[in-house]
């Protein structure tokens, strides 16, 4: 049994060519570089100043004027960032074997030479971001990593410099939006190229991200941020409330859903949701989001509520029920889950440790998130050192190659098996 307590209104979205813009400012970046960027950062940002990039005096100087507790929270927040992202890249294991006499087969994982970091600024100085993609790409031995982020009405967003700073940005540019990214991607006279981009953005920076896609890798194509909670008659209706709106000042896009196995709680979470809007700071964000997209269901059991959570795929799942750690067996489909009433999902987008940067809009049926592998080039080797080895190996290609008409890779292993085992060549023009 499963009953819809709150729909999304459905509310079209304003009616914007996201692509033909991104597509546009792109392709004038790649004609006129530098130019166009300026012309971009001033159109966008009212900002042009001699240099995008800070000197490290610069840095300095904004860096001493960030308040030190600021400083310290910072730095704790880097630490657990980086505490996870070592752990993961402990999993990650080089190797080799020898699957037959003679004939080794390897594995190792190369950092990417250089990526860009994307941390967002707008109506909100996304410092943790900056934790994010600069730590973990440092942690997995990026060599150089370029960090952007957007002045903020024309103001130097000082914690941000100071959090990239610290977490080892080697370069920072105080630039934002499509011409940050382009530039990072498509590369200018004064900003070199990157491998991989990285970080989150608005719908202009996550479509530039998209069209860049090939010229340099990315994260992930990102959509507006999400979260879901299971919920049972265990669970404080006024912490699901509080919870769902965390999420929702996002944007006003973002999607903030309930699956509930009791009538009860999901009853008066949203009594809660909705006395609490009016005087949310970010109402008008969060407003929006929870009308349009926010939604409410009542299942008849707990597992139905993980099923129905599992078909969402969504960002963040957050767990409020007697057992939570019975997702970890029940669902497959999240990016993040946050088990029990002591976890939040607030504590993953700022300060955990683990990463932030998550599939949304189903992804998360594919893919997980940004991690310390994305950032590694895991790559193959291989050796034949046996010549009885390369004869049974260029034996089985010849014939292998020959059932798909690939003559060319059949002869390979032919005259490996003719060099060493004396096997005939009828194909070649002298034996």
């Amino acid at each position: 049994m499963m009953a819809v307590l709150k729909a999304p209104s459905g509310t079209p979205a304003a009616s914007v060519d996201v692509a033909e813009i991104v597509a546009s400012v792109i392709a004038d970046i790649e004609a006129r570089g530098d130019d166009a960027v300026r012309d971009y950062s001033e159109k966008f940002d009212h900002w042009s100043p001699p240099s995008f990039r800070l000197s490290p005096e610069d840095i300095e100087r904004i860096v001493a004027g960030v308040d030190r507790q600021v400083i310290d929270d910072i730095r704790t927040v880097q630490r657990n960032v980086g505490d996870f992202a070592r752990r993961q890249l402990e999993s990650l294991r080089d190797f080799e074997v020898e699957t037959l006499p003679g004939v080794y087969l390897g594995q190792k994982s190369i950092p990417v030479s250089a990526a860009g970091a994307y941390v967002p600024g707008g109506r909100y100085p996304l410092v943790a971001s900056a934790h994010m993609t600069v730590v973990t790409a440092k942690v997995a031995g990026v060599p150089r990593v370029a960090a952007c982020t957007p002045p903020i009405r024309g103001e130097i967003p000082a914690a941000t410099v100071a959090a990239m700073h610290l977490a080892g940005a080697d370069e920072i540019y105080l630039l934002g939006g499509v011409q940050a990214v382009a530039a990072l991607s498509i590369g200018t006279r004064t900003i070199a190229k990157v491998d991989l981009l990285a970080g989150p953005g608005n719908a202009y920076v996550a479509e530039a991200k998209r069209q860049l896609f090939g010229r340099v890798g990315i994260d992930l194509f990102a959509g507006p941020t999400e979260i879901l909670i299971v919920a049972d008659d265990t669970a404080d209706p006024f912490i699901v409330a509080v919870d769902l709106l965390s999420q929702a000042e996002h944007g006003p896009d973002s999607p903030a859903i309930l699956v509930c196995s009791d009538e009860r709680v999901a009853r008066e979470a949203l009594a809660h949701v909705e006395a609490l809007l009016p005087g949310m700071p970010t109402n008008d964000y969060a407003g929006p989001a929870w009308r349009d997209h926010g939604q409410i269901i009542v299942t008849g059991t707990t597992e139905e509520a993980f099923a129905v959570a599992d078909g969402f795929a969504s960002e963040h799942v957050q767990v409020l029920t007697a057992d939570p750690r019975r997702a970890l067996d029940l669902m497959q489909n999240y990016g993040a889950l946050f088990l029990g009433e002591g976890t939040c999902v607030s504590y993953g987008d700022k300060v955990i440790g683990t990463n932030h940067t998550l599939p949304t809009r189903g992804a998360a049926r594919y893919t997980g998130g940004l991690w310390v592998g994305k950032y590694l080039k895991t790559v193959t080797y291989q050796e034949v050192t046996s010549q009885e080895s390369s004869v049974e190996l260029g034996r089985l290609c010849g014939r292998a190659a020959r059932v798909e008409l690939f003559e060319g890779h059949a002869r390979s292993g032919d005259v490996r098996a003719a060099k060493y085992a004396g096997d005939p060549l009828p194909w070649a023009p002298t034996q």
